[in-house]
């Protein structure tokens, strides 16, 4: 077990980092989108693991299928695209304003062992489905258990004499 020094002063730094991302996801981040990594909104996922691939659900409301490009490598999903305001606003008198527009990115780390070449994207009512197939080596297998024949005991009827047989 090694011994740590105790700085209260990182314990500080933690504190308001914490509190800066509390008072940033409560009242700056719009409903529906996380932060990518370069600070821009990005899509929230919804990502399932099935038997036969992983599926793959993002909310992008009133975002056109032709605005969205989407990167598959096999190890990582990117999706970017760009939502576009209806009309240009000069006025700032917003009380709230939390519709973005603009451009989006967010990229993911994807399980090995996915068939990318047969992804297939549909969109429907703001949500953008992406499913992408499991290889055949990596899929899980059910195996059946096969009984190994066991001696079966016949009597005799002359003499009630017990008599194992092999088949």
């Amino acid at each position: 077990m090694n011994i740590v020094r105790w700085e209260p002063l990182s314990e500080l730094v933690t504190l308001r980092q914490a509190m800066d991302r509390l008072f940033e996801d409560s009242f700056v981040k719009a409903p529906g989108h996380v932060k990518g990594g370069n600070g821009t909104a990005a899509p929230a996922l919804d990502i399932v693991e099935t038997a036969d691939g992983v599926d793959i659900k993002a909310s992008m409301p009133g975002v056109k299928a032709e605005d969205i490009e989407i990167n598959l490598s096999p190890d990582a999903l990117t999706i970017k695209g760009e939502t576009k305001s209806e009309k240009e606003v000069k006025e700032e008198n917003y009380v709230r304003r939390e519709c973005y527009s603009g451009t989006f990115a967010r990229s993911i780390a994807l399980p090995p062992g996915l068939k990318i070449d047969r992804a297939e994207a549909t969109m429907e009512n703001g949500i953008l489905t992406l499913e992408i197939p499991k290889a055949e080596e990596v899929k899980p297998r059910t195996v059946k258990i096969r009984a190994k024949a066991e001696p079966r005991k016949l009597e005799a009827k002359e003499n009630k004499e017990t008599k194992e047989v092999k088949s």
